[in-house]
């Protein structure tokens, strides 16, 4: 890693910066694991960070580096410190980052589970959405249904909007698919609303079978021959 040399005080008429002092390397223990880091001396905490990243799959910001028992900003130089070749430290994820994670995964998790039930009430409003698409082309051909059908259907449609209201909203996708299905089940709820109007609005079709009758008068006698 390659860092330029710090002169503090250069100034016109100064001789030329020297050049950087030959890398040192640290023994970095992270867990079980233990590495080994080429460095500049003059690097900060924050530059030997970055080196540690690939190696350790912590990100720098994530990083909590500690030499001679105490935790050292990013800002601090290695050499600075004390820091010499062969020194150990020792690194540890942030506690900052421990709790910024947790935060996370607990609000992933609040997010699935509202999905989850999301889902489940957009599976039962698409059976209830083709009962009414059913009613409506029903209607439309001068058919006449039961009225407690049509009231059924918006008894039941209003149960999900009320178990959709009663979901968290735990932001993201989820808030805007919880908003989705409450204004499909606005939608099929206004659709019944006119469908019940019409359906008031038609005659039931009543089917009389016109039976064939026979006049007793009109039966044929047999005439039967009569012998001595």
């Amino acid at each position: 890693m390659v860092v330029q040399a710090r002169d503090d005080a250069a100034g016109p008429g100064d001789a030329p910066p020297r050049p950087p002092p030959p890398e040192i390397k640290v023994r970095v223990k992270y867990g079980g694991a233990r590495h080994e880091v080429s460095v500049s001396p003059i690097a900060t905490f924050g530059q030997l960070k970055k080196l540690l990243a690939p190696r350790t799959g912590l990100q720098p910001a994530d990083q909590q580096l500690s030499y001679r028992g105490r935790p050292r900003g990013n800002a601090e130089y290695l050499d600075a410190c004390g820091v010499k070749n062969k020194s150990k430290m020792a690194l540890a994820e942030d506690p900052a980052s421990l709790e910024r994670r947790y935060i996370e995964r607990q609000k992933n998790a609040r997010i699935e589970t509202a999905n989850c039930a999301i889902g489940a009430v957009a599976l039962e409003v698409d059976k209830l959405a083709d009962q009414v698409t059913s009613i409506e082309k029903s209607i439309s051909r001068g058919n006449k249904v039961a009225e407690v059908q049509i009231t059924t259907l918006i008894e039941l449609l209003m149960r999900h909007a009320v178990k959709l209201e009663s979901i968290p909203a735990a932001g993201g996708d989820s808030s805007s698919q919880k908003n989705i299905q409450a204004k499909r089940v606005q939608k099929c709820v206004e659709t019944l609303d006119v469908l019940m109007v019409s359906n008031a609005r038609l005659q039931a079709v009543v089917v009389t079978t016109k039976w064939e009758t026979f006049d007793a008068a009109a039966t044929t006698q047999t005439q039967w021959e009569l012998f001595d």
